[in-house]
């Protein structure tokens, strides 16, 4: 039996093979990570002349090329659903910094419980399930407690407007104050009772993901707003 010549290992036309270490192999590896997407035609030829220059005698295991196939494909497929997904996410933080843009200047009705109180007025929109007993406390930018009162909700929303006057008579000065409610129904079960605050956004922070509107130095987020009352002129 003739002996089977012994092939040098496959060359891609147009390209001269290059000895190397098993350092500089293993940087070229991870520089090839990234350029996987680009050189799928490379590897096509390079599978092709695997399978054009191997042993006849000792031929490899065809599987084993399928498989490499496989891999590779899996591996493009996954690296081009990152660039699509990478894509969509700028996408949406521009039409998200593009949405909160158009609120600067607009009046607003936010989840909130801290409001702005201005030329001695401060108000909340009060939105309770049932009818309700509620305890209302008023906090001070000092964390001291402005105002205190008992008030009978109605079902769905109603405003609370406070004049800045404690239970005292003084007059706070204008800040952001604070409401805590605590609420029971008639069987003296707790209610759970929300609050809302309404004000001019100020500003927007496009450096926040999502963006942040400044509304009576309160951040809030475009999800909380509620309503929109005016646009500014």
């Amino acid at each position: 039996m003739v002996a089977s010549p012994t092939l040098a290992p496959p060359v891609v036309s147009g390209t001269t093979p290059t000895p190397t270490t098993s350092s500089s192999s293993g940087s070229a590896a991870s520089a090839a990570v990234p350029q996987i997407a680009s050189n799928f035609q490379d590897f096509l030829t390079l599978l092709t002349t695997q399978l054009q220059n191997q042993d006849p005698l000792d031929p490899m295991d065809s599987n084993q090329f399928t498989q490499q196939l496989v891999e590779f494909a899996q591996v493009e497929q996954e690296l081009n659903a990152n660039d699509s997904l990478a894509t969509l996410v700028s996408l949406q933080q521009t039409a998200q910094a593009t949405q909160a843009l158009n609120f600067v200047g607009s009046t607003v009705v936010v989840n909130g419980s801290t409001a702005p109180m201005t030329n001695s007025s401060a108000g909340w929109a009060l939105n309770s399930p049932k009818p309700a007993t509620a305890s209302i406390t008023i906090i001070a930018p000092n964390g001291q407690t402005a105002f205190s009162s008992t008030q009978t909700l109605n079902a769905g929303s109603q405003t609370f407007t406070w004049n800045g006057k404690g239970n005292d008579g003084t007059q706070w000065p204008d800040g952001n104050y604070t409401m805590t409610v605590t609420a029971v129904d008639a069987t003296g079960q707790p209610v759970a009772v929300s609050t809302q605050i309404e004000g001019v956004v100020n500003s927007v922070d496009l450096t926040k993901n999502p963006p942040v509107l400044s509304i009576g130095g309160q951040n809030y987020t475009v999800s909380q707003i509620q309503q929109v009352i005016r646009n500014g002129s």
